[in-house]
């Protein structure tokens, strides 16, 4: 979908909103990993409960056996995709593993629909909450190397009287979130529970004017450039720098910028749309009167925060074009893979986070609405390798995390590919 479908769908109900990957801590990010990305805290329906056929993993690519030669354990893997719904709580998942940019292992795991007993579809398009700020920390740098602003330059300079003591907050504290700024998904008239959010907060309909209000309303967390707070409020304001230098939206410049460049045909990052167009998972929130089909929300709460909507497929291919180098110049992607001190255990570069499995660092992202929808994908530092993971949270049973360690684990473990590979189309 294109910004000039952004308003195709009518609202169903009276108006949507979601929560843009909202973290409270360092510490929560660090946790949260794959699966703050939605991985954690949530747990599978049953099918006696719910009416629905039992639980399957259907692998596309690489079924079967074993290690394939210079590739990855299929069973393992659809052994630990599997655990993420069985043990760790989710309502369905998938998930794509990536060589070189081909597909090794693709797989799905629960139930796609609780109405009809669907399996989710492994090409399925899903919400990726906050992985829409590696999108567009990305036209940031780009926009950075083409001389239009410096990373250092002030939100003052580029949006005047935009946020108190904008004068002393750069572009850079923006993307890696030392800019002290609070976060409007904090503010309780946002920051809604559940049952609250369903009656009262679902469909309304949010301009980044209006949430940069709420931000504005509280104090800032610290002092630009002196502590690391996860806020949302950090890419609101990107967002508004990239349509101010440009003259264009913001969805218009990742657009034309890195979907249509890379050819991403599943990503789009809608304004106002309520739906998911294609095969996609239904996503649901447990609550005591049973499931509740969330899959349809209102997104403009998220903005350029989380508004986006991609596949395993896309996000794999962009995350390798990044690694890559064919979206930033060298000495840009250095800038944003060097990791804020402030940031401590959260190690976050800008719009991007480093991990550390056991078998070495990893780069990417992870994020979640809030409501059910959650997402992730992460390579290695030469992008040879990468997981993407889109995960639809239910119950929470506790092992949300530890699952989603093993699926990282396993995907980053197996054998890995030869350095120098060619490599080959994506999926």
């Amino acid at each position: 979908m294109r910004v000039t479908e952004q308003h195709d769908r009518a609202r169903t109900a009276p108006g949507a909103r979601a929560h843009a990957g909202r973290r409270r801590t360092a510490v929560r990010v660090v946790a949260l990993a794959l699966a703050g990305a939605g991985l954690i805290g949530v747990s599978a329906p049953t099918a006696g409960a719910l009416g629905t056929g039992p639980t399957e993993v259907v692998t596309g690519v690489a079924g079967g056996g074993g290690p394939r030669p210079g590739g990855v354990d299929a069973r393992a893997l659809n052994e630990a995709l599997a655990g993420v719904v069985g043990i760790g709580g989710a309502s369905s998942s998938l998930a794509r593993v990536t060589e070189y940019g081909r597909t090794v292992w693709k797989g799905t795991a629960g139930v796609g629909d609780f109405s009809t007993g669907a399996e989710p579809s492994a090409d399925g398009r899903f919400r990726i909450a906050s992985v829409t700020k590696t999108f567009v920390a990305t036209v940031v740098l780009q926009l950075v190397g083409e001389g239009r602003f410096g990373l250092d330059d002030s939100v003052e300079s580029l949006l005047p009287g935009a946020v108190p003591g904008g004068g002393s907050v750069t572009v850079r504290q923006l993307l890696n979130h030392t800019s002290g700024l609070f976060d409007y998904t904090e503010d309780p008239s946002v920051g809604l529970d559940h049952e609250t959010w369903l009656r009262e907060g679902r469909w309304r309909s949010w301009t980044p004017r209006q949430l940069l209000a709420v931000a504005n309303s509280h104090p800032p967390y610290s002092a630009p450039g002196t502590a690391w707070h996860y806020a949302n409020t950090n890419y609101l304001l990107a967002g508004m720098i990239v349509e101010r230098v440009t003259g264009h939206d913001w969805r218009r410049e990742v657009e034309r910028r890195i979907v249509d460049r890379l050819g991403l045909t599943g990503t789009s990052m809608p304004v106002h749309s309520t739906g998911i167009r294609g095969p996609h998972a239904h996503t649901y929130l447990d609550l005591p009167g049973g499931p509740v089909d969330v899959t349809e929300m209102e997104p403009s709460e998220m903005d350029a925060a989380g508004v986006g909507i991609s596949t395993t497929a896309d996000l794999a291919a962009f995350l390798r074009a990044l690694l890559t180098g064919r979206l930033l110049p060298a000495p840009l992607l250095t800038e944003m893979l060097t990791v804020a001190p402030e940031s401590g255990g959260a190690q976050y570069g800008l719009g991007i986070a480093r991990l550390t499995t056991p078998c070495g660092e990893i780069w990417g992202n992870n994020g979640s609405t809030g409501r059910g929808h959650n997402s992730a994908v992460y390579g290695t530092p030469d992008g040879h390798r990468l997981i993407a993971v889109s995960t639809n949270g239910y119950r929470a049973t506790g092992q949300g995390w530890p699952t989603s360690q093993k699926l990282l684990a396993t995907a980053f473990c197996g054998r890995r590919p030869t350095t120098g590979a060619p490599a080959a189309p994506t999926g």
